[in-house]
């Protein structure tokens, strides 16, 4: 075994055997002692914030010097590169190399890992796995510690949540999950104030359930509306209930709970994954795109049906189907992306939406990156003050075949 390997293999037992009883907050002294068994002269984790707008270093009381102690734009730096491209990047100035690589639980990107080495050493292709591996763990133990306490959170926290907010993130999945043969991405805006819209999503055997609501009205009522639909929709995909009575039961619960005065739009759906098949319900939302080769070949709007909560349906609503071709994708989005205006009263309107993520597609971003630059797009356009609820909802049947939405995770 070589000298590198074994550096490596020290650091990842040293994090594993000191992780089984380490609190949220001694993260950063294990990462430290984890790099030093590395060789690395400095290192820093750094975590994106809610807005994905920052990497912030998880931080404790000891200072560094080297790596960064301060947050780091993602918009032009390098470390900014690394995460939005999800490709490990190295940095030189004068004898002294920098490797920064993207920090990921599966394909969704939680930061990226910088490792400063000492002077006169580089950073040959085998140290760029063994960070690679390292990064790997460190992810692992982000999400596993950081369910016993605050510390990841405050990090990830430059702004202070509303209460609606809170809850409606403590309900979302993973933003972006990838496998062989379909991809699914999500993200929602404006993050610290969020309230009304959601989406959820499974992949259970040859299915992937996917939905996206928008309930009415805004602040904390409307994220027990979206909290409430959501559950229910959860806890009849979890008991094998049919597409259809999942709906009506959400339907007749919300309306038992909040009245018929109240309720949400969005679209409910399910990919059979071996065929390419979409079926899906469309309750008074607005319907979902198909993309295909960079344009939109389809609006999915054979059947609307109404809003659930409203207590209307005289039965299971209708559930109507798709063939879809690989690689094609399904664009699923609330009306607070397309809705949003500027100061002159212009929409953003389906086109510019559409026009954004095929250029985005053009230059081989990951999905998850055409997403958190979609949400740029909109904020550039209300001038950082957006008047709704702005979630957009990617699934791409990927048919078994690699895509651009891998985000770069082969080894380098």
């Amino acid at each position: 075994m070589h000298e590198r390997d074994d550096r490596a293999l020290a650091a990842i037992r040293t994090l594993l055997r000191s992780s089984h009883l380490a609190s949220p907050g001694d993260l950063p002294e294990l990462v430290r002692a984890g790099l030093t068994h590395l060789g690395v002269q400095d290192g820093a984790l750094l975590l994106a914030d809610y807005e994905q707008e920052w990497l912030v270093p998880l931080l404790d009381d000891t200072t560094r010097t080297g790596a960064p102690t301060d947050a780091v734009a993602i918009e032009g730096t390098v470390p900014g590169v690394v995460y939005s491209d999800v490709r490990p990047h190295v940095s030189t100035v004068g004898d002294v190399s920098t490797v920064w690589t993207p920090v990921l639980n599966g394909t969704e990107r939680l930061g990226v890992l910088c490792l400063r080495l000492p002077p006169g050493e580089e950073a040959d292709p085998g140290f760029l796995l063994d960070a690679r591996d390292v990064a790997t763990l460190l992810a692992e133990l982000v999400l596993t510690r950081g369910a016993y306490g605050d510390a990841v959170e405050r990090t990830r926290r430059r702004a202070r949540l509303s209460v609606a907010a809170e809850l409606q993130w403590s309900l979302l999945p993973p933003l972006t999950f990838v496998a062989p043969e379909v991809s699914i991405s999500g993200v929602l805006v404006p993050a610290t104030e969020v309230a009304g819209d959601s989406f959820d999503y499974s992949l259970d055997g040859d299915v992937a359930h996917v939905a996206l609501l928008d309930a009415m009205g805004h602040g904390l009522e409307a994220t027990l509306l979206a909290s409430v639909a959501l559950s229910v929709l959860r806890n009849t995909r979890r008991s094998s209930v049919p597409l259809p009575q999942r709906v009506l039961t959400a339907d007749r619960v919300v309306a038992t709970q909040f009245g018929a005065d109240k309720f949400l739009t969005g679209v409910v759906g399910e990919l059979h994954v071996p065929s390419g098949t979409w079926s899906w319900v469309t309750c008074g939302h607005p319907p979902a795109l198909l993309l295909r080769e960079g344009r939109v070949v389809k609006r999915l709007d054979t059947a609307v049906g109404v809003p659930i909560g409203l207590g209307l349906f005289d039965g299971p609503p209708e559930v109507v189907s798709e063939r879809l071709q690989p690689g094609d994708r399904l664009l699923l989005h609330t009306d607070g992306v397309t809705e949003a205006r500027d100061e002159a009263g212009t929409f953003f309107g389906v086109e510019r939406l559409v026009d954004l993520l095929v250029r985005e597609d053009a230059d081989g971003r990951p999905v998850a990156e055409t997403l958190r630059r979609l949400n740029r797009a909109l904020l550039r356009h209300q001038h950082g003050q957006l008047q709704d609820d702005a979630t957009t909802v990617i699934v791409e049947w990927r048919s078994g075949a690699a895509t651009r939405t891998d985000g770069g995770t082969a080894p380098p």
